[in-house]
């Protein structure tokens, strides 16, 4: 399985980076992960209505850019379905074991995902009610991917 987690934003935080190494490579055994980053759209921080849609749009066109057609995609947004780890597990086992075998998980930047992205998304998926950094939901991205992989192999992880 190729699973690709496309992001908006440079990850600059030595800590998270070494966190998401760390995941990547016990990913390995499992599965080949790819980090993508799209640049984020610099812009003032009070920004009004339409604006915040100009940004939205020029972070999702580079976002879509880097999506195959022939790819699932999953875009983490605050409005998705909330799963618990096990659902995530057989979810992802049950899209692999029906040929789905290039996946992309998509984190947006500050302002959230434009429309276009969302429409092209096969399903959204939330962590929760709460906004998080989009760099530090890289990482319990990460995570969350490789304890789905520990949990359809029967391995132990802890809870």
């Amino acid at each position: 399985m190729n699973i690709t987690i496309v992001s908006v934003g440079k990850l600059k935080e030595k800590y998270l980076k070494m966190g998401i190494d760390e995941y990547v490579k016990r990913l390995g055994g499992y599965a080949k992960m790819d980090l993508m980053e799209v640049p984020d759209e610099k812009a003032p921080e009070q920004l009004s209505e339409a604006e915040m849609e100009i940004v939205k749009k020029k972070e999702g066109e580079r976002i879509l850019s880097k999506i195959n057609p022939d790819t699932y995609v999953i875009a983490l947004a605050i409005n998705g379905k909330m799963k618990t780890s096990e659902q995530m597990s057989a979810d992802l086992e049950s899209l692999m074991t029906y040929g789905k075998s290039k996946i992309a998980f998509v984190i947006g930047g500050s302002l959230g995902l434009h429309d276009d992205v969302l429409n092209r998304a096969d399903e959204l998926q939330s962590f929760g009610k709460m906004t998080l950094p989009h760099q530090l939901m890289k990482l319990v991205l990460v995570e969350q991917i490789y304890r789905s992989f520990r949990i359809m192999k029967g391995e132990p992880y802890h809870k």
